[in-house]
């Protein structure tokens, strides 16, 4: 909200700084702020703190809310920059992206474009072989959508509030019960489904009303009571820092823990509050609480006006950055720093600041709120066209990428037989009408093999039993799962039921793979916690405990070494690598990273130990002595960073019928 000369609060201004830095340090990659994006959540208590004071003394003053004129200042404010940046990144990403990618990420510039990016990027969050949604140089938008959302429905709950009971008492009371109801629900769907937490709007949306009920309680009580207010504005900074410090992306957040920067938040602004009387800053007051004389600091000032070009432009220079050279050094990093300043001070001082106080816009609401419904749709119709012109005319060898990365596995064209995450009970698939059985055994490394057993199997008699399910590994080891940021529960009982299972089921093989957990490297779906050396104990023990039962039982067990693993998708990669007119070969990597052969040797020796236990090690087929491939024999060998492209896995079936 554009601030009058005698609303304005300096300690407001210092409080977006604080919010842009910890959310730009986190992305830069600054490990000493494992939680700066938090930050997000700092921006959202005063959006609700400044739209709540405003339109609560509109409805004050004259009954009712001029919605135009309210919907106006915010397009001037947000849609220009917003748009502008949206444009510059998909000029950029015309160079540095592949045309799938262009094709993908231009779908999320349309969803940006139209304020709904957040509820575009639920979806994403539960396609396990999505891709990186990370990559996506408009993620950022998720919290402008959010923002956008909420205002599109604030007002109307505080003028139906005033309407049913006329005064503040009736509209404290409903945004009470608006963020009480919200928190509660947020608290719960976190430990259920993080990602609806993290992105759905009337799930964050406690936020807004925390900021809103803090603009509504009188700071008369700190008027005249400075220790107080000082110890309202350390415990507020003292919530941030914490939040900051030891937060991090596999804690269940929003959810209670976001109470932190909210809280800390609110009494950070009540404490700058009492430092003003009827909006008009009393600096003697101010100095008097050295945390609100810090956040008026003139460095903190000047970041705090910039904070929103901050905001949109850091995320796509260090993602664009990235992909160019995957391995940044901090001076490179710095460089990202700069330019994201740089393009920051420009759009600023030439788009965001003259629009929003450009006097002609500024007369009648309807200048401001036809071109930004002219520019909304422009910008949604130059997103969907650009998504479809850049997969148009594809080259053959773009097209061949494309199909394989997309093309499923067996099991998983067939709906339910890949298990999601809340699933516990098992649902076995078969394929094939053989006399004999084959059970087919784990995780999303087990599926992709699925392909090549199915196809063997049915030409040597064998029918397959499948028991998948998605991040959960055979080996008896209990996981965090970073998809639902908690405990993976339902893999143990999961597990446990197709051991059973299978047991009965009595296959004259069980074929296990999955995702490997390798020493000096924790990947997906790994250990919730502690060291490696712990995690490596525990995945020993759990390997060899699921072997000895199935061996127990009299089964015959083969358990194929996972696939190498890659330092990025392959398809992007490789993708990436024709668009430049380079080579394939720039995305291979050494074997000693990609294989980990010590590791491997550990594994065959447990398995080995086990009775009627065979080890299955098909590296070389990925691999020479030095270098792991990622496109072989003219095929695609992976669809992401590690696993197998379906077209590739099928002719592994050949080497099967010989096994």
């Amino acid at each position: 909200m554009s601030a009058s000369a005698q609303d304005f609060r300096p300690d407001i201004e210092g409080l977006r700084a604080l919010a842009v830095a910890g959310v730009v340090a986190f992305h830069f990659g600054l490990t000493a702020l494992p939680g700066g994006f938090a930050g997000v959540d700092i921006f959202f208590v005063i959006s609700g703190y400044l739209i709540t004071r405003h339109l609560v003394a509109e409805i004050s003053e004259t009954g009712r809310l001029d919605l135009l004129r309210f919907y106006a200042r915010r397009a001037r404010r947000l849609l220009p920059a917003a748009l502008f940046v949206i444009a510059a990144t998909l000029a950029a990403g015309a160079i540095i992206l592949s045309p799938e990618e262009q094709a993908l990420y231009s779908k999320g510039a349309m969803f940006a474009s139209a304020y709904m990016i957040n509820l575009w990027l639920i979806r994403w969050s539960f396609d396990y072989f999505a891709n990186d949604a990370t990559s996506n140089p408009f993620i950022h938008y998720w919290s402008l959508s959010v923002e956008e959302q909420f205002y599109l429905a604030w007002p109307a709950l505080l003028m139906l509030a005033a309407w049913v009971k006329p005064g503040k008492r009736a509209i404290m009371v409903a945004i009470s019960a608006t963020g009480l109801a919200s928190f509660v629900l947020c608290a719960w769907v976190t430990s259920v489904s993080q990602p609806w937490a993290f992105y759905f709007s009337p799930l964050r949306a406690w936020e807004f009303p925390a900021g809103g009920l803090a603009s509504m309680v009188p700071a008369r009580l700190l008027h005249e009571r400075p220790r107080l207010g000082r110890a309202l504005s350390l415990t507020g900074l003292a919530m941030i820092g914490v939040a900051y410090l030891t937060f991090s992306e596999d804690a269940p957040f929003p959810g209670f823990l976001a109470l932190l920067p909210v809280v800390g938040t609110v009494l950070l602004l009540k404490a700058g509050a009492a430092g003003a009387r009827d909006g008009t800053p009393r600096l003697r007051n101010s100095k008097r609480n050295c945390v609100n004389a810090a956040l008026a600091l003139p460095p903190l000032q000047w970041i705090g006006r910039l904070s929103y070009s901050l905001y949109l432009w850091h995320w796509p220079v260090i993602v664009y950055a990235g992909m160019l050279a995957p391995e940044l050094t901090p001076a490179e990093r710095l460089y990202c720093l700069a330019l994201t300043l740089a393009l920051s001070i420009l759009s600023y001082h030439l788009i965001e600041n003259p629009i929003r106080r450009s006097g002609w816009l500024m007369a009648d609401a309807a200048r401001a709120l036809v071109p930004a419904l002219l520019l909304t749709g422009t910008g949604v119709a130059a997103a969907y066209g650009n998504a479809r012109l850049a997969v148009h005319d594809l080259d053959p060898e773009q097209r061949i990428i494309a199909a394989s990365a997309a093309e499923p596995s067996t099991t998983r064209a067939r709906a339910g037989c890949v298990q999601d995450y809340e699933t516990v009970t098992p649902t076995p698939c078969v394929f094939g009408d053989g006399r004999r059985t084959i059970a087919l055994f784990g995780d999303s490394h087990a599926d992709h093999w699925s392909t090549p057993l199915i196809e063997a199997g049915r030409k040597n008699g064998y029918r397959v039993v499948t028991w998948l399910k998605n991040s959960c590994r055979a080996s008896r080891i209990s996981v965090w799962s970073s998809e639902l940021k908690r405990a993976y529960s339902e893999c143990d009982r999961w597990r446990e039921q197709a051991i059973k299972e299978i047991i009965g089921a009595r296959p004259a093989l069980v074929v296990i793979s999955e995702l490997a957990l390798t020493s000096g490297r924790k990947m997906a779906g790994g250990g919730g916690g502690g060291d490696t050396d712990s995690q490596d104990a525990d995945w020993r023990a759990g390997l060899r405990s699921t072997l000895t039962s199935l061996s127990q039982a009299g089964l015959k067990v083969a358990f194929i070494r996972d696939v190498p693993f890659n330092n990025a998708n392959v398809d992007t990669c490789v993708a990436r690598a024709l668009w430049r007119n380079e080579r394939p070969s720039r995305c291979d990597q050494t074997r000693a990273y990609a294989a980990n052969d010590k590791m491997a040797r550990l594994e065959r020796e447990i398995v080995t130990s086990v009775p009627n236990a065979s080890y299955v090690d098909l590296t070389d087929r990925f691999c020479s002595a030095t270098t792991c491939h990622v496109f072989i024999d003219g095929k695609l060998a992976f669809r992401d960073q590690h696993h197998m492209a379906t077209p590739f896995a099928k002719s592994l079936s050949r080497r099967w019928k010989k096994g």
